[in-house]
């Protein structure tokens, strides 16, 4: 089973600053843009760059996530010489089983996966970005360079450097250095946390990382440096076009609006390079008599009585008659009742809005924010949720 190049795609973290929206799911099964999930971007860039095997390496919350990805039919990932494979920790005869420890743990622990396809070329990805990538196009380029490791990079803002791991380059985008979080960057070539590595480059440094007691485990804080310590050709391969991480709650709400501007996010409609997604297998939208929607994503299954504006709607969402929703995102089975609105907030998986209630407000003040309901919690009639707030329990009306 030779394959040129295989993908290991890093699925397993808990997303801890999406918060309410990661308590119960990993942050690359939470839904996006009206029918996917952001797992579901980084599986179409593989399949429609001609990579067919792919591991997907789970550990937080996996339930929902596994289930999901299933054995890959929506992504063309169900083949017998390849396709996707879920590759959860696991303990071996008389090892001692831990959890993934970091990145290049994660790696580690799965070397005999990666081995079974003897591979020249691995491929290492984040689980949590929106972004369309030809990764045969970086390959062309690592190949040409005969480098050890290819890492994407993106430009961004000098104020943002900051923020990301800087790759300093000379003319001919040879890392000659990595800086992460630099206070004062010497560049403005973020990495993007993608990576294209000669599989026995890697293997050695993975062998050698895990066996440094003192390590972090971590591709850019251990594998990276080390490689670059040890003189390997390290290159950058230049990123042009729309990328996301939506590892916050404004990360992920500006993605989903993003994708109501013009030529402001990755092209949905795109059937030269299509997201596939594993369909809800749910009934056409009903728009009611009072119904009134104005850009804005609707998908399949959703009832709609009510006032919709510049929103991203789920499956199975139902906005009744004299209810508001402005820019805002209602995930799948959420439900906003007569009289309620929504503004500026998030509600997620089954979340309700009872009559008359209101969550979130129109952007002012200092203490402004998106608002956020948790999964399967009610907001009872009458009841406010402002700015910014976390709503993770529900919050009924009281009785006199």
């Amino acid at each position: 089973m030779k394959k040129e190049c295989i993908a290991m795609l890093l699925a397993g973290g808990q997303g801890s600053r999406l918060y309410a929206l990661t308590s119960h799911i990993a942050k690359p099964a939470v839904p996006f843009g009206g029918k996917y999930r952001i797992i579901d971007f980084p599986l179409s860039n593989c399949v429609n760059s001609g990579i067919d095997t792919v591991g997907v390496l789970t550990q937080y919350r996996p339930m929902e996530l596994n289930s999901y990805v299933g054995n890959g039919q929506p992504w063309d990932l169900d083949r017998l010489d390849g396709g996707v494979h879920i590759l959860p920790p696991y303990v071996s005869s008389g090892e001692k089983g831990t959890w993934y420890k970091g990145t290049a743990n994660a790696i580690y622990q799965n070397m005999g996966f990666i081995e079974l396809y003897d591979p020249d070329y691995v491929l290492i990805l984040s689980g949590d970005h929106i972004y369309k990538m030809n990764y045969a196009d970086m390959l062309a380029h690592h190949k040409k360079e005969e480098a050890a490791c290819t890492i994407s990079v993106l430009e961004v803002t000098m104020e943002e450097a900051t923020r990301f791991g800087i790759m300093n380059v000379d003319e001919n985008d040879t890392i000659y250095e990595f800086e992460e979080k630099p206070a004062h960057p010497k560049s403005n070539l973020a990495s993007m946390g993608i990576y294209i590595f000669t599989w026995s480059k890697l293997r050695e440094y993975l062998m050698a990382d895990e066996a440094d007691e003192g390590s972090s485990n971590d591709f850019g804080k251990n594998i990276i440096p080390a490689m670059l310590a040890a003189g390997e050709k390290m290159t950058a391969y230049r990123f042009h076009g729309y990328w996301k991480d939506v590892g916050t709650i404004d990360s992920l709400w500006d993605a989903n609006m993003d994708l109501l501007a013009p030529n402001g996010s990755v092209n949905l409609h795109d059937t030269d390079w299509p997201i596939y997604a594993r369909p809800a297998g749910v009934p056409p939208q009903f728009m009611g008599e009072s119904a009134r929607v104005t850009h804005s994503l609707v998908t399949g299954g959703s009832s709609i009585s009510g006032t919709v504006e510049n929103s991203v709607l789920f499956h199975s969402v139902t906005v009744e008659e004299g209810a508001t929703v402005r820019y805002s995102i209602l995930m799948p089975g959420a439900v906003v009742k007569a009289g309620a609105t929504v503004e500026y907030a998030i509600l997620a998986e089954h979340a309700a809005v009872e009559e008359g209630a209101r969550v979130g407000a129109p952007p002012g003040g200092d203490n402004w924010g998106i608002a956020v309901v948790a999964a399967g919690v009610t907001v009872g009639p009458g009841r406010t949720v402002p700015p910014k707030a976390m709503l993770t329990e529900d919050l009924k009306k009281e009785e006199k």
